[in-house]
């Protein structure tokens, strides 16, 4: 079971270096573009703040969003607002997440996030802190995949490993990291866990290797794998997030 009294240090950190960076801009930069096409950098603070409070729905058993035609309408909303409103925003909802989190819970419990995805609410912390690494990595301020963690790196690839594995639309993959480990995901591999971990190559399969920010800006959609070699054949495109 994850740890999620200590994840939610991660986030309380990782928000405050959010924030801190943040407080750096001012109004007009707010409104420029972010590197998520078609979003303003207001889209992106819009959109951290209400996933805090989505959060909370979600470990309150509630649903996460009312549709997705409101989630969507509510980040347009609060996207144009000044760099203030933005900072005072992203801040009260993640102190709400942080309250929330704090409180006595059975947190082995099944709960429900989008589209019918459950997870544990163990697992809570760790995607709100993914929102907001990620998304700070998004705003384009100086932020970048490089300066994330190795822990948290490596948990996010895991966890995008365990997302695409199995995935009828993907070739088996074989993830191979600079500093040698390996993970496999995609359809269903010919080799066992054990034989993975101890170095085998499965007989079929496209074997991507390189660092682990760019294993994981692929992963994530931030980058194009530009930057990985790839053996066994070409490198696939990945179901959407």
């Amino acid at each position: 079971m994850s740890d999620h009294a200590r994840d939610l240090a991660s986030v309380r950190e990782a928000t405050d270096r959010l924030l801190a960076a943040v407080g750096t801009l001012d109004n007009a930069a707010v409104t420029d573009p972010s590197r998520l096409p078609g979003w303003s950098r207001g889209h992106v603070l819009a959109h951290l703040a209400r996933n805090a409070d989505a959060l909370v729905n979600v470990l309150a058993g509630r649903p996460m969003y009312a549709s997705a035609e409101a989630r969507d309408a509510d980040i347009a909303r609060d996207a144009p607002r000044g760099l203030r409103a933005q900072a005072d925003d992203v801040r009260e909802s993640a102190d709400r997440f942080q309250n929330f989190g704090a409180r006595d819970a059975d947190w082995s419990r099944t709960v429900e996030l989008r589209n019918g995805v459950k997870d544990t609410a163990s697992r809570v912390p760790f995607r709100r802190w993914i929102e907001v690494e990620l998304h700070h990595v998004d705003l384009g301020i100086g932020y970048e995949l490089e300066d994330l963690s190795e822990e948290f790196t490596q948990r996010e690839i895991n966890f995008l490993a365990r997302r695409f594995r199995d995935h009828p639309g993907l070739a088996p993959l074989l993830l191979k990291q600079d500093d040698g480990r390996m993970i496999s995901t995609g359809a269903v591999q010919t080799l066992s866990v054990q034989e993975i971990e101890d170095g085998a190559v499965p007989p079929l399969g496209i074997v991507v290797a390189g660092r682990q920010a760019d294993l994981l800006g692929w992963l994530a959609g931030r980058r194009d794998g530009a930057a990985l070699s790839v053996d066994r054949g070409s490198l696939p495109a990945l179901p959407p997030l």
